[in-house]
C-alpha cells in the first residue's frame, strides 16, 4: 500500500485529475472554453504556490515527513502549473476566436502580464528535468528562479483581470508572508548567503 501511495505515477494522476472533464467538455462543447478559463489559470496558480512554499516550509518544519515527501514531488508540482497555464492559454486562444480581439486587448494590464508569465513559464516547464539541470549546471537554479516575477505577474493577472482582489490574495498572501520570512531568517543567520530556491 506504500509503495502505491509512493508512485510517482499515482501522485501525476491526481495533478491530472481536475483537467480530465475539463479537456472532455470543450472535446464535446468547444464553447465551453470561455468557462474554463478562471478554473485552469487557479490550478496553475495553486500548483505553484504549493511548489513555492515548499522550500520555506521544510524551514519551519524540518522534520515534517509530509514536507519531504512533497519536496521529492516538487518539480511535478511545478510541471502540472505549467500544462494547466498551457490549457489556460489555449483556452483563451479558442474563446477569443481570431487574432485581431487578442491584439486589441493586449495592452490591458490583466492581459500583458498573463502573457508575460507563461512566457516565463515555457522555459521554466521545458527544463523542468534531470538532462536541463545536468546541461545547464548552476545555470539551471539561476532560470528556475524566474519563478518570483512570473508569481508576481500571475498575482497581477489574476487581480486586473477578474477585477477583484480577494480571491488572488487569498491564495498568494501566505506564499507573500512564507517567502519574507524565509528570506529573512536566511539573511538574518547567514548574511553573506544567496536565497536559494
Amino acid at each position: 500500500m506504500g509503495r502505491v501511495l509512493s508512485s510517482k505515477y499515482l501522485f501525476w494522476a491526481v495533478l491530472a485529475l481536475p483537467a480530465i472533464p475539463m479537456l472532455l467538455a470543450v472535446i464535446s462543447d468547444p464553447g465551453k472554453a470561455e468557462g474554463l478559463l478562471h478554473p485552469t489559470g487557479e490550478f496553475a496558480a495553486r500548483f505553484m504556490i504549493i511548489a513555492m512554499m515548499i522550500t520555506p516550509l521544510r524551514m519551519i518544519f524540518p522534520k515534517a515527513g509530509w514536507l519531504n515527501w512533497l519536496m521529492r514531488r516538487r518539480r511535478p508540482l511545478g510541471v502540472a502549473a505549467f500544462l494547466y497555464a498551457v490549457l489556460h492559454t489555449v483556452f483563451y486562444i479558442m474563446e477569443s476566436g481570431a487574432l485581431q480581439p487578442m491584439l486589441d486587448e493586449f495592452w490591458q494590464l490583466g492581459i500583458w502580464t498573463g502573457w508575460l508569465a507563461f512566457a516565463i513559464f515555457i522555459p521554466l516547464g521545458l527544463t523542468s528535468n534531470n538532462a536541463s539541470q545536468r546541461w545547464l549546471l548552476v545555470g539551471w537554479k539561476t532560470l528556475q528562479r524566474f519563478v518570483y516575477p512570473a508569481a508576481v505577474l500571475t498575482l497581477l493577472h489574476w487581480i486586473f483581470v477578474h477585477n477583484n482582489l480577494g480571491p488572488a490574495l487569498v491564495h498568494f498572501i501566505p506564499l507573500a508572508a512564507l517567502e519574507a520570512w524565509r528570506i529573512w531568517k536566511t539573511l538574518s543567520n547567514h548574511p553573506e548567503q544567496r536565497i536559494a530556491v
